[in-house]
């Protein structure tokens, strides 16, 4: 079901991730953002308003929620944060260096992104709908703190649904807050048996963020849609934003487990 905001241009779907497995990977308790409560004195909160982040409201511009997780202090700053980023067979992603995009490679690819900017991406062979892009963007909001010499196997995942892919090239706005779920309150089910991981959309007129930090810790998040470029090879520089460098990391190798003992096919009895 497609939930109409008027928040966002008058049109789109909000949407929360929940990432199963991460927590138990994760120790850093004082750097969880604090519960959702009440709004700071004098802002007004009429009866009927949905609440919305203690502090922030998932509306605001890329890099104004990042950009006030710095100030808090902590490993955040300058810190290349593990992200992978996933999107249907056959797609191929591109991030910005500079003025201009990088190659087209397949997804998945594994890339460290600072805590802070916002990375605006290059999405294109995307299935039947051949010829058209689209230019998401990733705003990583805080880190999670892997074991040490594995941060790189332990990344966030960023997955663009050919269903989200459709709306956005409807016109739609889609907006994505991925978290890392509270032990307390994960539901038992991994993240192999959800397809890859767990989400669900929220309600009409909810702050996304809000709830991602009622349920754990977000992360990231993820718009699709909205602006593209006049021209994919010499785009703006008003649409491509600062110069922000990232890491390079190979792709995840797939370990295929050896045949199990016994598993040949009888052989056929001879006449």
């Amino acid at each position: 079901m497609i939930f109409p905001v008027v928040g966002l241009r008058n049109m789109g779907l909000l949407a929360v991730l929940g990432w199963v497995g991460v927590c138990l990977l994760t120790s850093d308790v004082q750097a969880q953002l604090p519960s959702a409560g009440p709004l700071p004195a004098g802002r007004p909160t009429p009866a009927d308003q949905p609440p919305v982040h203690y502090q922030h409201e998932g509306i605001l511009a890329p890099g104004q929620i990042a950009a006030a997780r710095l100030p808090r202090g902590g490993p955040v700053l300058g810190y290349f944060q593990p992200v992978e980023i996933k999107a249907p067979m056959g797609a191929s992603v591109a991030l910005a260096e500079g003025t201009q995009f990088a190659p087209l490679q397949p997804a998945p690819i594994r890339v460290g992104l600072l805590i802070g900017p916002v990375y605006r991406l290059r999405l294109a062979n995307i299935p039947r709908h051949p010829g058209e892009e689209l230019y998401p963007t990733i705003e990583v909001i805080d880190r999670l703190y892997a074991p040490m010499g594995q941060e790189a196997r332990f990344a966030i995942p960023i997955q663009l649904h050919q269903e989200d892919l459709e709306l956005a090239l409807d016109g739609k706005l889609v907006t994505r807050v991925i978290y890392v779920e509270d032990p307390g309150r994960a539901l038992p089910v991994s993240a192999e048996a959800a397809g890859g991981e767990n989400w669900f959309e929220v309600g009409p007129g909810r702050d996304p963020l809000a709830v991602a930090d009622q349920l754990g810790r977000p992360v990231a998040i993820l718009r699709i849609g909205g602006r593209v470029p006049l021209d994919p090879e010499r785009p703006e520089p008003e649409f491509m934003g600062p110069p922000t460098p990232y890491e390079k990391y190979p792709p995840r190798m797939k370990i295929l487990q050896p045949p199990r003992r016994g598993s040949a096919l009888p052989k056929e009895a001879g006449p």
